[in-house]
């Protein structure tokens, strides 16, 4: 019964723990990496920290592209709610 009443008190101490716990867990070094994910890594910046870098090679559909993209997908959309149905 005693717990229950200082229950204020082991909610505290499990935070300080868990906290402290997190704490130390984040100051670990990190164990290097294999050398397979170190030759594929990408480069180095300038401060030796790596940047993902995101290469996008997509256009912008014309109009009359977009127009029959909607019509194909509601055609596909129709397709599978009759398949549904049946």
């Amino acid at each position: 019964m005693k717990v229950l009443k200082n229950m204020e008190i082991v909610f505290t101490v499990a935070a300080a723990l868990a906290c402290s716990a997190a704490f130390v867990s984040v100051m670990q070094p990190q164990a290097p990496a294999s050398a397979s994910a170190a030759l594929s890594a990408p480069a180095a910046s300038s401060t030796g920290e790596y940047m993902p870098v995101v290469v996008i090679s997509a256009k912008r559909m014309t109009p009359a592209e977009k127009k029959q993209s909607l019509i194909d997908e509601r055609k596909q959309s129709l397709v599978a709610i009759n398949e549904s149905k049946a």
